[in-house]
Parts: structure tokens; C-alpha cells; sequence
């Protein structure tokens, strides 16, 4: 039989949790904006993206907890401060924060909601959980990428779209300049990544 939800650690996990996607959030939104100054615009499409997913999970959470409507709830936690002018280190930040998330914290917080009574609670740390293992596989790979410097650059020819208009290159490389929106190379995406492509993720 569940504790009671108002005293328990589940309550104090969800509001955590909460906190923690609010301010996710916010981080990736400003990295966006910093990769957007450096004309990396497929890379603020990654982090805004995922800002929008985190929004979701904040909600989720958020919504375990209306009962408290109208209440303030006191909080004890601690949240990374990833301030920074380097897109690649953003994205490492991002990728490392994910890490903790799904490898450590929402696993503790679901077995925490198991053990105290709220399946459903458990349940829902659990699946998040696997959603920001795939947060940190994608931070991972465009940082790999940037790092590397083929983030617009392939060893064979590869198809290239621009996250503007749609149009394809067949290329090893992607263009400067989108030869039909004439945008810059910051938009192009490997195809195979592109998202609602026949290919895409």
C-alpha cells in the first residue's frame, strides 16, 4: 500500500525532477541561441528540439503533483551551471547532464516511487529515463561530429539536407550556401539524420 504521497520522497523526486527538465530547458534554449550566433544552425535545431522534449517531461512531472496547487513546496537540490561561448563544450555539457540523468538519478527516483508505492510515478521515471538516453546518444554524436570536424563533412558522398528548405546535395560535403534557399552551410544535416526524411531518425 502507497505512503502518504504528501510525505513522501517520490513528492520530493518529482519536484526535483521537475526543476531539473525547467532548467534542461532553459540551458538548451540558450545553447541554441549560441549556436544560431555561429551559424551552426543544425546544431541549435538539436538543442531546441530537444528543449521541447524536456518541456514535456517537466510537464509530466508537474502533473504528478497538483494536488500541491496553490502551495509552496521547499527544495533541496543541486543543478549544473553550464555557462559558455563554446558550442562543442555546450554540447558536452548537455551529453553529460543526460548521462546523470538516465544512468543515476531517475533509476534512484523510480526505484524510490517502486518502494514507496507509485507504480505509475515509477514507471514514468523509467521511461523518461530511456528517452534521455537517447538525449545523450544524439548530444554525443553531433559533438563527435563537430570535434571531429565532420559535421558537414562525410568520407564518401553522402546526401545532405537543409533544414530550411528541404532541398538534397549528393555530396562529400555540404555547400556553403544552399544553392536553392541560399542559406548558410550551418543548415545542412546529413540525411541519414535528418529528421522526416525516408532515412531519418
Amino acid at each position: 500500500m502507497p505512503i502518504d504521497f504528501s510525505n513522501s520522497q517520490t513528492k520530493d523526486n518529482l519536484l526535483r525532477a521537475f526543476a531539473g527538465e525547467s532548467q534542461a530547458r532553459n540551458r538548451y534554449t540558450f545553447a541554441a541561441s549560441l549556436a544560431k550566433k555561429q551559424n551552426l544552425e543544425v546544431i541549435q535545431a538539436i538543442f531546441t528540439f530537444t528543449a521541447g522534449q524536456e518541456k514535456e517531461h517537466a510537464e509530466i512531472f508537474y502533473n504528478y503533483l497538483s494536488e500541491f496547487s496553490g502551495q509552496n513546496l521547499n527544495l533541496n537540490g543541486t543543478y549544473p551551471i553550464d555557462k559558455t561561448n563554446d558550442v562543442l563544450q555546450a554540447l558536452r555539457f548537455a551529453e553529460h547532464n543526460e548521462f546523470e540523468e538516465y544512468s543515476d538519478a531517475y533509476k534512484s527516483f523510480a526505484q524510490t516511487a517502486t518502494d514507496e508505492g507509485f507504480a505509475d510515478i515509477a514507471n514514468s521515471f523509467n521511461m523518461i529515463a530511456e528517452i534521455e538516453r537517447n538525449h545523450h546518444d544524439r548530444f554525443k554524436l553531433f559533438a563527435d561530429l563537430l570535434e571531429q570536424n565532420k559535421l558537414f563533412v562525410s568520407d564518401t558522398a553522402t546526401g545532405w539536407m537543409c533544414l530550411n528548405c528541404g532541398n538534397i546535395v549528393n555530396s562529400t560535403s555540404a555547400p556553403q550556401i544552399c544553392p536553392v534557399c541560399k542559406h548558410n552551410q550551418g543548415y545542412f544535416i546529413m540525411l541519414e539524420l535528418a529528421p522526416y526524411s525516408k532515412q531519418g531518425l
